[in-house]
């Protein structure tokens, strides 16, 4: 049987043939569109070519006029933000940092995130950072020295511009990393013996001392100090520290110490302590807690073990937290501002990268003071 050729056409090759004939047809009619439509978005998230093209300038010029300190004119970088907006454009910084060496963030590492006074550091550090366009990019180490190492390498693989942390002891490895990350490294919260790079604080062990020295000038001579059980390597180590060194200077008994909990203690665990306290040292007349988060747990389970504070007994803690203000009695501190520290580094930051070849290390000191209120004499 012959078959007629025109009927080939009318098969399955027919219909492919008529299925591409009208994919073309749409694709040539997108085209067309996109082409009538210059803001038309492509398949995928919108390029700086995109823009460059939708504003009728060159990517260069797009370039140019997204920079803080823009040298293209007034009239043209408007026209173009306008298509960035419109378009919702976002640049792609991690790939302008490849030519420009700047990534546009800070690593920021503290050790809790429900820290009041972290947060405030680095609400007011994040404030600071903004006025130069930066922002951070921010971890928690949980007070653990090897979760610290492992967030370091992590933050250094995305190349920041300078890196934060919060000192509480760092392993060897941390030290080696920062010290060779060629950025600024700041540590906060502590003047360290043995500083990796620029610091901005106050030593807790010469404010705790300062704190047992001033309660020992005011009649107290039975003085505990309620800390963490594995503090060696942090701050609360330090003003441990510190209240050794004031008892054992005035001749009086330092061995009025509980240690309890893993860092931070709360205000649960303060309270917890305070029978364990008295048991272990019932002739007390003043105790010295490492923040003031257990120092108004002590402060709230003292009065149901029969204790009347201050009469009794004192409480003081360190930190100046809201709750210490607001406790009743309320509790008397040692007072540093967190703010002051966060606006310090952001502003040591811009400082330390406007001026890349300045030399030294830096240490920038944060005032503290002793506050007294009702819960001692």
């Amino acid at each position: 049987m012959k078959v007629d050729p025109s009927r080939r056409q009318s098969g399955a090759s027919g219909l492919q043939l008529c299925g591409i004939n009208n994919l073309t047809s749409d694709v040539t009619a997108n085209t067309l569109s996109n082409m009538s439509d210059p803001t038309a978005k492509s398949n995928g998230p919108v390029t700086m070519r995109d823009v460059a093209r939708a504003a009728g300038v060159s990517r260069m010029t797009v370039s140019r006029a997204l920079k803080k300190n823009s040298p293209v004119s007034q009239e043209t970088r408007e026209r173009i933000l306008k298509v960035v907006r419109e378009m919702n454009y976002v640049p792609d910084y991690m790939a302008g940092s490849l030519t420009t060496g700047r990534s546009g963030f800070v690593a920021v590492l503290v050790p809790s995130l429900n820290n009041l006074h972290f947060a405030e550091t680095v609400q007011a550090l994040t404030e600071e950072l903004e006025k130069d366009g930066r922002q951070i990019l921010l971890g928690h180490t949980d007070y653990s020295a090897e979760r610290e190492e492992r967030m370091v390498e992590d933050m250094l693989k995305r190349r920041p511009e300078a890196i934060v942390l919060s000192y509480d002891g760092h392993s060897d490895r941390t030290v080696a990393l920062l010290g060779d990350a060629h950025v600024p490294v700041i540590e906060l919260w502590e003047r360290p013996e043995e500083p990796i790079g620029h610091t901005i604080g106050f030593s807790n062990c010469d404010a705790a001392a300062e704190m047992t020295r001033a309660l020992i000038a005011k009649g107290y001579s039975k003085i505990a100090f309620l800390g963490e059980a594995d503090d060696d390597w942090t701050r609360g180590g330090a003003r441990r520290k510190g209240f050794l060194i004031a008892m054992e200077e005035a001749g009086l008994s330092s061995h009025r110490v509980l240690r309890t909990g893993k860092p931070p203690l709360s205000i649960e665990e303060g309270a917890a302590a305070a029978p364990k306290l008295l048991t272990a040292f019932p002739d007390t007349d003043c105790v010295f807690c490492v923040s003031d988060a257990p120092a108004f747990g002590m402060l709230s389970a003292l009065p149901g073990l029969g204790k009347s504070v201050p009469d009794d007994i004192g409480v003081v803690g360190f930190g100046n937290f809201e709750v210490g203000r607001f406790a009743h009695p309320t509790i008397s501190t040692v007072s540093i501002d967190p703010k002051t520290i966060g606006r310090e580094t952001g502003r040591l930051i811009a400082e330390l990268l406007a001026n890349p070849q300045s030399e030294g290390r830096r240490f920038v000191p944060v005032s503290v003071d002793l506050t007294f209120r009702e819960s001692s004499r």
